[in-house]
């Protein structure tokens, strides 16, 4: 260990820009053992690991790493898994330069940071390769059953602690494969989805029961739920698309950003989709404007370009340091051919015969900070354009449904921004045996997130179970 003055960091190689647009392959190779055990050896294993702190599952990083460095891989497994239920999954799509990687003291110290999300994915990967990673079987069934309506990380992440306690777990998910935004948000060349549904698989096989293509409200009643379930657990996440009200909105071509994303990726899969058949979901040989800032906005133009775009540029209001989406994948898309323009906001759309032409864009300013101490973007007079456009994707996030209505429940607790009101640890809402976890109670947040309100939920429940069957047995 210790070795971070004479080696330097370095990442597994990344496909050239022009051989990655063409497919949606993962655009990083693996490591291979020699080079993961030498960037696992850069790790100082200082006294007060940040990268530990800032992780929101505080995972074992500096084990994991010198477990890896000394070629105990099995042992590294079983630490990295022992406080995450998807670490290969974490270790592909975490923004690890502003969480773990970007709290490095190496890093700090000038040296470059340790490449823990890239050891992250190939200790995993080499798990599921050499058979490490099995279902797994309670030691013992317990009667009490759990339903969770959402099969995204949140809800995946609760079952799978819930299972390994022996508790009988029930998913229910709209759509007709599990995993959520991992499964349709996200593409494939930040996360195949052999990885998402091996995971599924997993849990299937481990006791785990799915009922997909079920919307609650419709196909089953919330309270039916309630009914059925010692506990149920909301983890919807949160779908519904932020618009802009402006002229020329409702013209054909001007798309959200989950739709898109939801076509290309169940085209991935090999299905046929009427809307990417069509063209209207399409971004072939098409000028492709994306709205936004955000990492859901990087996921549009990377497809974009993927798709056969004949443009892409991305127009976002603030400047590039200001941007909330991953600085990796800025600089991704840039190399992929992709066109940021900064400081830049849309008042408007073009169209001709009802079909966006263009969108119109005022240029902006930094001024003084808003309340968040973000500088607020002001308006440069005079200085509009018109930016040519055939498909307009909105990327704008995302904002809760309106679950009190939609489940006819008027008694679920909801926040004044639409969001899930449950304590913070437990999830509990006020409902009794109702929790929810996740982006419905945060807001659209980061998958790591979720993964933790999972667990931390899942550990409530049992304690309550657990009390209940105390009490019951004296």
């Amino acid at each position: 260990m210790l070795k971070f003055v004479q080696i330097e960091r370095d990442m597994p190689e990344k496909r050239t820009a022009e051989a990655r647009k063409e497919d949606f392959d993962e655009i990083y190779a693996e490591f291979a053992q020699a080079k993961a055990e030498e960037q696992a050896s850069r790790c100082s294993q200082c006294g007060v690991p940040y990268c530990q702190s800032h992780c929101p599952l505080h995972n074992n990083i500096p084990d994991w790493l010198r477990l890896t460095a000394t070629g105990r891989l099995e042992e590294a497994y079983a630490t990295s898994q022992a406080t995450n239920t998807f670490p290969e999954i974490c270790g592909r799509i975490c923004p690890q330069d502003r969480l773990c990687e970007g709290n490095c003291v190496i890093e700090q110290s000038g040296h470059g940071t340790v490449t823990i999300g890239a050891v992250e994915k190939y200790i995993t990967d080499t798990a599921w390769e050499n058979g490490w990673v099995k279902p797994f079987a309670p030691l013992h069934e317990r009667s009490e059953s759990v339903g969770i309506i959402g099969a995204g990380p949140g809800g995946l992440a609760a079952a799978d602690m819930l299972r390994r306690a022996g508790v009988q777990v029930t998913i229910y998910d709209r759509y007709d494969r599990a995993g959520g935004l991992l499964t349709y948000g996200i593409p494939g060349f930040k996360l195949e989805k052999d990885v998402v549904m091996r995971r599924n698989k997993l849990l299937e096989d481990s006791g785990v029961t799915f009922v997909m293509n079920c919307n609650v409200g419709e196909d089953i009643s919330f309270a039916d739920l309630r009914a059925k379930h010692d506990a149920v657990i909301i983890a919807t996440g949160v779908y519904k698309s932020r618009d802009l009200a402006m002229p020329g909105s409702g013209a054909a071509g001007i798309v959200k950003a989950i739709d898109f994303l939801t076509v290309s990726n169940k085209r991935s899969f090999g299905d046929t989709v009427a809307e990417f058949d069509s063209g209207e979901l399409n971004a072939e040989g098409k000028k492709v404007v994306v709205i936004g800032g955000g990492d859901t906005a990087m996921d549009c133009v990377r497809t974009s370009i993927r798709e056969g775009a004949t443009s892409v540029k991305c127009l976002y209001r603030r400047d590039r340091a200001n941007m909330p989406g991953s600085q990796r994948e800025v600089q991704n898309a840039e190399e992929e051919g992709v066109v940021f323009e900064w400081l830049s906001a849309p008042k408007g759309f073009a169209d001709a015969d009802g079909k966006v032409t263009g969108v119109m864009v005022q240029k902006m300013r930094l001024g003084a900070p808003d309340a968040t101490g973000r500088q607020a973007p002001e308006v440069i007079e005079g200085a509009d354009y018109v930016e040519e456009a055939d498909l307009v994707i909105k990327a704008l996030g995302f904002e809760p449904e309106d679950l009190p209505t939609l489940w006819g429940q008027p008694e679920l607790p909801v926040t004044r921004w639409g969001t899930v009101k449950a304590e913070f640890k437990s999830g509990a809402t006020d409902l009794p045996g109702v929790y929810a976890v996740g982006d419905i109670v945060r807001g659209a947040s980061l998958v790591v997130w979720a993964i933790k309100d999972g667990r931390d939920c899942a550990e409530a429940i049992l304690e309550r179970f657990n009390a209940k069957a105390a009490v019951a047995a004296e």
